[in-house]
């Protein structure tokens, strides 16, 4: 008898599965269809077509990026509506692979460079695409910039054009690095919010806002010999590319106000007897002339051309048809956080997640590690390395490729590869180790709140509204110690260095990529194409295709990935406008913001903030 529920009981469960997974269907169908409309309704008109001897218009808007983040469909959406999205983002390889591909393309005559919309990108990256764009002169067709206003990221890339447009109201900007931050010791100490900071590293200033109220000597140094560094590969490319000398590039400011003397005021004109740009246009002249280089177009009144995301989307780039041995490629992109974070975001659970998928790929028979990290948790770094180790256990190599910064956690989770590369702008080192806690007894007692109670023990007694003992402190900066002994010892074994040796190039200074080599700290300068090819060397690959490895998406998510990814952003002129309060504010709280999503369970990070000048 007591069998009889038990059947009945299944043949419901049954019959609700059943039900769940026509209704799971049916909702799916409905969806799928849905998208399919809007698919249909978006491409209604024909695909993208390229005339021959047409212009590739590489017009880039928002962030160059080595990954793409995941989007938020509602978020993308709203951003949409209000005409701007200040995170859109080009996928490097994308932009790479396109340009090479438009260098062999016969349809494809000249390049124009329109990239007055291209925000935030570090200077490695520029180089990559000015490379890819060297590349495409070797082909023996030539490469136009025009621009309304060229700012020093923009101009960058504008300088290995053949010729330089620019309009007649606009100019240059090339000022050279900077690197200022607020600091709130006397702000801190007004409110009676005490900052107790843990550190090791003469160099490691990312608490230094909090426990004072102007630059360390120190960092001072550090950041100048860094900018000097990164600065000086800058001008030399550009001097370069120009046909100039270095010094006519950043001028004085009495230089400048004699030049532009000599230009009746107008900075267009200013830039032309300079030589840093050929010719002024207006959009006007600059369409007359594109049509008598490349021909007027078969509709409209514009000159032959395809953009940049239009002809991307007719060059993407196929998966093999037969898989043979593979270089897996991952990208370890951004703050290093715990657990497992989203695509475009390093997560110690999920990017240890992807190494693991590599190893146990049999067709996966090398790793190239992208990284383009400042760092983060100190736990998440080790995680990852954990698994760079255990790939090379099972006799695959690691070689890692440095973007536009590999430091602090983003150098932990480098050193154990068997070989690394940098670029020669690449900001890397930043070995030291931190952490801070601020406490509000007094500031809460000034408000006649105190804090009172019992405990089992004396660090169990720990609260951020009652303060922090002297022992708590000291047992802080013991693991503080430790972890910063750990650091320089992992690095000292890794890069075949003594302890002494890693101690006087860590103490939390940035290097770099050129210096970094001198110092032993990577083995080579090189792009991520070199980075690939030694790793296939390694592995004694002959033949072999590419991958990347990254988080499969659901088919909903992949559908919203294409459909938002790409939306050009930009920031209007406005932006910039906001009051000096408001500029302090918003950098106190993007400060706050960051740090508040570092979760190490020992409180402990490798970080370097350098890196975000």
């Amino acid at each position: 008898m007591s069998a009889k529920p038990s059947v009945f009981k299944r043949i419901l469960i049954g019959l609700w599965k059943g039900l769940n997974g026509t209704r799971k269907l049916l909702l799916n169908l409905f969806f799928f269809g849905f998208l399919v409309l809007i698919v249909v309704a978006m491409n209604s008109d024909e695909l993208p077509t390229v005339e021959d001897g047409s212009a590739l218009v590489l017009n880039l808007s928002g962030t160059v990026v080595e990954q793409l983040r995941q989007v938020d469909p509602i978020e993308a959406v709203m951003k949409s509506n209000q005409g701007a999205d200040v995170d859109g983002e080009i996928l490097l390889a994308d932009l790479l692979r396109t340009i090479d591909n438009a260098a062999s393309d016969n349809r494809i005559a000249a390049i124009v460079l329109d990239i007055g919309e291209l925000r935030g990108t570090g200077i490695s990256k520029l180089q990559s695409i000015g490379e890819a764009l060297e590349r495409f002169k070797a082909s023996d067709k030539p490469i136009i910039a025009m621009g309304n206003w060229y700012g020093q990221n923009q101009y960058f890339l504008a300088s290995f054009a053949d010729t330089i447009y620019l309009n007649p109201q606009g100019g240059v900007e090339i000022d050279g690095l900077s690197r200022y931050r607020q600091y709130y010791k006397s702000a801190l100490d007004k409110l009676k919010i005490k900052a107790h900071v843990f550190r090791v590293g003469t160099f490691k200033s990312a608490v230094e806002p909090f426990v004072r109220d102007d630059m360390s000597a120190a960092a001072k140094e550090a950041n100048s010999a860094l900018l000097n560094d990164i600065w000086t590969s800058y001008e030399q490319t550009v001097a370069r590319n120009r046909g100039l000398e270095q010094s006519d590039l950043v001028l004085t400011s009495e230089q400048y106000l004699v030049e532009l003397d000599k230009a009746k005021g107008r900075s267009a004109e200013m830039a032309v007897n300079m030589g840093w740009v050929d010719k002024l246009a207006s959009a006007e002249a600059f369409r007359l002339a594109m049509i008598d280089n490349v021909g007027k177009a078969k509709e409209g009144h514009q000159y032959k051309q395809i953009n940049y995301y239009d002809y991307r989307t007719l060059v993407q780039e196929l998966p093999p048809l037969m898989i043979q041995d593979t270089v897996g490629i991952i990208v370890a992109k951004g703050n290093i956080l715990n657990g497992s974070q989203p695509a475009g975001q390093i997560g110690g659970e999920s990017t240890s997640a992807l190494l693991r998928k590599a190893r146990f790929d049999d067709k996966v028979k090398a790793v190239v590690l992208r990284v383009d990290s400042p760092g983060g948790s100190a736990f998440a770094s080790e995680q990852i390395r954990q698994e760079v180790l255990a790939l090379k256990s099972a006799g695959k190599p690691v070689v890692v490729s440095m973007g536009s910064y590999a430091a602090s956690g983003g150098y932990w989770i480098s050193a154990s590869a068997d070989y690394i590369f940098a670029t020669p702008t690449t900001l890397t080192g930043s070995i030291g180790i931190f952490g801070m806690v601020a406490t509000f007894e007094d500031s809460l007692a000034s408000l006649g709140v105190y804090t009172d109670g019992v405990s089992t023990s004396d660090r169990a007694s720990f609260s951020l509204a009652k303060g922090i003992s002297p022992e708590l402190k000291q047992i802080i900066q013991r693991q503080i110690e430790r972890g910063y002994h750990d650091f320089i010892s992992l690095v000292a074994t890794e890069r075949d260095m003594e302890l002494t040796e890693v101690d006087s190039i860590a103490q939390g200074r940035v290097w770099s990529g050129k210096k970094a080599l001198d110092l032993g700290l990577v083995d080579a300068l090189g792009d991520l194409d070199q980075a690939v090819s030694k790793a296939s060397e390694l592995a004694k690959l002959d033949k072999f295709d590419t991958r990347v490895i990254e988080q499969e998406l659901t088919p909903q998510e992949l559908f919203i990935q294409e459909m938002f990814a790409s939306v050009a952003a930009y920031l209007p002129e406005s932006a910039s406008n906001s009051q000096l309060a408001d500029k302090i504010i918003g950098q106190w709280s993007k400060f706050a913001q960051e740090f508040s999503a570092f979760d190490d369970p020992n409180g402990v990070y490798l970080y370097c903030d350098t890196c975000n000048f």
